[in-house]
């Protein structure tokens, strides 16, 4: 039994971890906001309702007024002929039309009440809406500033992790054009140095093997030329 207990206990922990995570409180705030506008849409209805049967009583209230006031002129009209008994008819009428006038008076009291009462608790929700409106957009647009904060702080850490390749891949393209620039000025001393020129080898006394000699500088030196160049990539162009 403990053992159960301990694993509903994490899986419930996880449960609202994982709902935590997907919990967005904008959502959450204007789920609310929705509600109280649907209680306060309630109110209006139930108001409208009540003065709408305040109005019908009220009506039925006036016709028997009316009635009431018919069944009194009958019965003096009926004491002028002598007709007793009309007369008394006509009162007892009219007494049974102003108890019913009564009690539709106490029934548009209670709808009185009840109108006054509902009317106050709609301002009181009105009121509390709106400022719960203004503190949601308040709310919301700090979430989504926070929001924006966190997502620039992993960018910036994320970038920050990557510096270390960065900076070694920036260090190795400087090392490498340096090297070839070092190349490059090597191509061109090559080119000026005298002591690479044909003349300026040392003469042996014998004609023919100095122009051997020569011959031979210029073809090493012609080869080396060739060979740098071409893999600086300065070399013809077939």
């Amino acid at each position: 039994m403990g053992l159960m207990a301990r694993v509903s206990t994490i899986f419930k922990s996880k449960v609202n971890s994982a709902l935590d995570r997907a919990e967005d409180p904008r959502e959450t705030l204007e789920y609310s906001y929705q509600k109280q506008v649907e209680q306060l849409q309630n109110i209006r209805r139930g108001i409208a309702e009540v003065v709408t049967s305040k109005k019908r009583l009220e009506l039925q209230a006036s016709r028997l007024q009316q009635s009431v006031a018919q069944q009194d002129a009958n019965a003096r009209d009926a004491v002028r002929v002598n007709r007793d008994d009309l007369a008394q008819e006509a009162i007892e009428r009219k007494q049974g039309l102003v108890a019913q006038v009564s009690a539709l008076q106490s029934q548009i009291e209670d709808l009185a009440k009840e109108e006054a009462r509902l009317t106050d608790l709609q301002q009181k929700l009105q009121t509390k809406v709106e400022t719960f409106r203004t503190q949601k957009e308040v709310i919301k647009a700090q979430y989504s500033a926070a929001q924006a904060q966190v997502k620039i702080g992993e960018a910036f850490t994320g970038l920050g992790e990557g510096m270390a390749d960065v900076n070694m891949a920036l260090q190795r393209a400087t090392d490498k054009t340096e090297s070839l620039k070092a190349r490059a000025a090597a191509i061109d001393s090559l080119e000026d140095n005298p002591a690479f020129r044909n003349d300026a080898l040392p003469s042996t006394g014998d004609s023919i093997r100095d122009e051997l000699n020569k011959l031979k500088a210029s073809s090493t030196v012609s080869d080396e030329l060739a060979q740098l160049k071409a893999e600086l990539g300065k070399g013809d162009q077939a």
